[in-house]
């Protein structure tokens, strides 16, 4: 499964472990990607995303519908047609 938030693009990132002597090994940061459906009563369907913990933040306090239009302004193709 490739852990690629659907609507913000976000994707794993690499870095270091670093331990108490400073010694470096190589890690990957992934996010935190859920699989969750929300309902648009403005285009009365439901959709299913793969998204990262933080987006579903930011749709809840925002809504979906104005999230999307947000993405849609910036040039982002959601894949969604508003």
């Amino acid at each position: 499964m490739a852990r690629i938030d659907q609507l913000t693009g976000k994707r794993p990132i690499t870095g270091n472990n670093v331990s108490h002597s400073h010694k470096k090994t190589r890690r990957r940061f992934i996010p935190n990607i859920q699989k969750k459906k929300f309902y648009i009563p403005e285009l009365d369907k439901w959709v299913t995303l793969k998204i990262a913990a933080s987006t579903i933040r930011t749709i809840n306090k925002v809504g979906i519908y104005e999230y999307l239009k947000r993405l849609e302004a910036k040039g982002v193709d959601t894949g969604i047609k508003l």
